[in-house]
């Protein structure tokens, strides 16, 4: 064994097989992990947005496969019978309570299904509706989000890496839509955009989702892409002065290809959680035009537009009103509780 320092010999040594007590030392280290396994880790560890998290999927799930097997549609009013004069004891009946053939039924010793939230004034099932309404909300919600996300991100990831003079005018339109008030802008966008798109949508595949849906979305892509952009900008001005994008544009890489390989990746976590608080504002702003009549088109229902129609027969039938409200309530409490829970769990500032 060669005891010289300065010597180029290997060293036999090194090469020694580990004794037992170093690789139970090894073993005992930390195992290798990735950031999106420890954010999940440290999400689950959450019990409130753990618990938020199963509602979301809880209600989800029933919104897609409850109407696969229930008896009753959102659309069909019971009670009438081709050929036949119409039974008006369908209409308005309080939960658990049937309808005079299905009384004649139940007499027969035949089995009916019961209506669990009554029906409403047009004799249809009210539970099947506020499921309906459930997924449109959450649809809307979820499909709006991922249309801020693409035009926020495009926006603001343009904005940051360029600078310059990109990035001033970029700027100055954001503080313009900034300065817009959004409400008022979002019913007279609403309103125009409806009945602008119907005559272009009627009969094609868009006809079928209806021209507010439609008209809701543009009003996202128009307005709602502003604090995203703003938050990926922010997120790239920082970035893009990194030791690894300088080597990029050393060895000739373009802007568009150092932005998605480098500069989104890292912002990935400030997306997420950018995007999963932004769902909850998509299905509250879907609710507040449905309350007033620029939602969904009639007879699919959505929670806001149940909410308005309750309003009706509020003093006999106050419980329509608060069912999809408590609903409404729900969702929006949960998807920001998720979301207040994925922002502990994967943003680095807030790790230590």
């Amino acid at each position: 064994m060669n005891k010289n320092p300065f010597s180029l010999h290997v060293k036999v040594d090194d090469f020694i097989p580990a004794t037992e007590s170093e690789k139970e030392y090894m073993v005992q280290m930390r195992p290798s992990s990735t950031f999106f396994k420890d954010g999940m880790k440290r999400l689950l560890k959450n019990k409130v947005a753990t618990v938020s998290m199963i509602i979301i999927i809880l209600i989800t799930l029933a919104s897609i496969f409850l109407p696969m097997f229930w008896p009753y549609s959102y659309d069909t009013m019971l009670g009438i019978t081709p050929g036949k004069p119409v039974d008006p004891s369908y209409n308005n009946l309080a939960p658990f309570e049937y309808g005079k053939s299905e009384l004649e039924l139940i007499e027969q010793g035949e089995k009916v299904f019961p209506h669990i939230f009554g029906t409403d004034s047009a004799g249809r099932d009210y539970f099947i509706r506020v499921v309906y309404g459930a997924r449109i909300s959450l649809m809307v919600g979820f499909f709006a989000s991922i249309i801020v996300l693409i035009v926020g991100m495009l926006i603001g990831s343009i904005a940051g890496y360029c600078g310059g003079k990109v990035d001033l005018v970029i700027m100055r339109i954001v503080d313009i839509i900034y300065s817009l008030p959004d409400m008022l802008m979002v019913i007279l966008l609403s309103a125009v955009l409806r009945e602008a798109l119907a005559p272009v949508i009627d009969g094609t595949v868009l006809g079928k989702i209806g021209s507010n849906i439609i008209s809701l979305f543009v009003v996202f892509a128009l307005l709602y892409w502003v604090s995203m952009a703003r938050l990926i900008r922010g997120q790239i001005l920082s970035l893009r002065e990194q030791e690894y994008v300088l080597a990029a544009r050393a060895t000739g890489a373009k802007g568009g290809w150092i932005i998605k390989k480098h500069l989104i990746p890292n912002c990935i976590s400030v997306i997420i959680i950018s995007t999963a608080l932004q769902i909850p504002n998509a299905i509250f702003t879907e609710s507040f035009l449905s309350f007033l009549g620029l939602g969904v088109n009639a007879p699919m229902p959505s929670l806001g537009s149940l909410a308005s129609e309750a309003l009706n027969g509020i003093t006999s039938y106050s419980y329509r009103l608060v069912i999809p409200a408590i609903v409404i309530s729900l969702i929006v409490l949960s998807l920001n509780l998720f979301g207040d829970g994925l922002r502990d769990a994967f943003d680095p500032k807030l790790n230590n």
